[in-house]
């Protein structure tokens, strides 16, 4: 068994599956953990704690769960069976400029590392990871679309808008079942790309006539692209499916008035396929605490 974590304590909070499947990963790997809001099994290495407070004294870091909190504090812990809530005073337990792993750092999460000189590290936005839980939220995109309209994904008319990571992955997904894919860009860069991958690529400038011809709109980009002026052009008999960061890019509402499907498809990972996102996380998180926690001698 590897070793490499061997004498270094952590502090996991909250989570769902994902998170079960690394604290079992840095217990293979020698780290001692103290826990609470996961149901996570007992053993030598690992400490369940009913305080906030009491998980956070004394670690090299803190990991929170992909979402984080939320705007009131409240700590993603679905398996849990009660709320809760990360402030600045339970923050203070935590030693001075440790650092904090979390998937999506919202205003509210910044605001109290900044207060207790924590340095946060958001996982989801560095490639390594991104690349690879790109995987499992093109499928479950794929999911949703298999599941929303009557037709197959084959032969149907998919718009891309962007094309980050997740959407060079479920570009090259939905074309090898079939779809015609159009790619929608604001970077020359990255629709030479799509060209490339087989795609129909074009500028934010033609958006408006894509969205009459698609049958499933993807959107990846975190503003609002999707406006009520947009959203009167959109294929009355499409669907949305907005990938972006909650609260995503589409104005929900026209488009309920409209009659027109649109889903916001926020930690599909963790929802599709929570054992390989597991796995995914597993896979990253232990080199990124060698590299801020032992490279600096915590």
């Amino acid at each position: 068994m590897m070793s490499d974590l061997q004498g270094i304590s952590l502090a996991v909070i909250g989570g769902d599956k994902r998170d079960q499947i690394l604290v079992q990963r840095l217990v293979e790997l020698g780290a001692q953990i103290n826990v609470i809001g996961l149901p996570v099994d007992d053993c030598d290495q690992v400490s369940i704690k009913n305080h906030l407070s009491h998980a956070l004294t004394d670690v090299s870091a803190l990991i929170l769960p992909m979402p984080g909190i939320d705007p009131q504090g409240r700590v993603y812990a679905p398996l849990y069976d009660k709320k809760l809530y990360l402030n600045n005073e339970e923050l203070q337990a935590l030693p001075s400029g440790c650092p904090i792993f979390v998937g999506v750092a919202r205003p509210k999460l910044r605001e109290m590392a900044e207060k207790r000189g924590a340095e946060i590290i958001e996982v989801a936005e560095m490639d390594e990871f991104a690349i690879l839980n790109s995987v499992p939220s093109a499928e479950g995109a794929i999911q949703m679309a298999m599941e929303g309209l009557p037709i197959t994904i084959h032969g149907s008319r998919s718009i891309i808008i962007g094309f980050g990571r997740l959407a060079i992955t479920l570009t090259r997904m939905l074309m090898g079942l079939g779809s015609q894919v159009t790619v929608i860009a604001r970077d020359p860069v990255a629709r030479a790309r799509a060209w490339e991958m087989g795609a129909k690529a074009l500028p934010m400038e033609s958006l408006p006539e894509a969205l009459a011809e698609g049958d499933f709109i993807y959107n990846t980009i975190p503003a609002m692209i999707l406006d009520q002026k947009m959203i009167n052009l959109v294929n009355p008999e499409g669907m949305i499916i907005d990938l972006a960061t909650a609260p995503g890019g589409t104005d929900f509402e026209t488009a309920r008035q409209k009659g027109i499907k649109a889903e916001l498809a926020p930690g599909l990972p963790g929802k599709v396929a929570p054992k390989t996102a597991g796995k995914l996380v597993a896979k990253v998180y232990p080199g990124l605490i060698r590299q801020y926690v032992l490279s600096t001698g915590g």
